[in-house]
């Protein structure tokens, strides 16, 4: 399955880890657009169709928690799942982006299945396909 995937973080090689776990995790087709801070997320978000955003939490202008918080107050985008991924793990900022209306949370460092499972559970998509099944790279970021 192919999705249009939002990678907003801060760190270009974080965003390219990002991408490249997506594609390992078998999501190889989907479209990726990338932001630097919630600021510049939301502005490509009006330009295009986003199915699933990823984003980090500590970055400059807007952090991920002011882009959700922003986000879920906008009637076009407020339905845009949104995944943090973040080194920040502990159970009361877990809970401060899930009461803030994140569908997930994913520590790093995180696997290809870590994405695949999180992807499977919030647009409900089982793909599993054979680069994937097959492959014999490992990644832990």
């Amino acid at each position: 399955m192919s999705y249009s995937i939002l990678i907003v973080d801060d760190s270009l090689p974080m965003r390219s880890v990002i991408k490249r776990t997506f594609k390992a995790a078998g999501y190889g087709n989907s479209e990726f657009h990338e932001a630097a801070n919630g600021r510049e997320a939301l502005e490509l978000m009006k330009n295009g169709w986003i199915d699933i955003v990823v984003t980090d939490y500590n970055m400059p202008v807007m952090n991920g928690l002011e882009f959700i918080l922003t986000l879920k107050k906008d009637d076009l985008l407020k339905d845009i799942p949104v995944v943090v991924i973040s080194t920040e793990g502990n159970e009361t900022r877990i809970k401060e982006f899930m009461d803030c209306g994140a569908a997930g949370y994913i520590t790093k460092p995180f696997t290809p299945e870590t994405i695949r499972d999180i992807i499977i559970r919030i647009l409900g998509d089982a793909i599993y396909d054979e680069e994937f099944e097959d492959s014999d790279e490992d990644f832990d970021f």
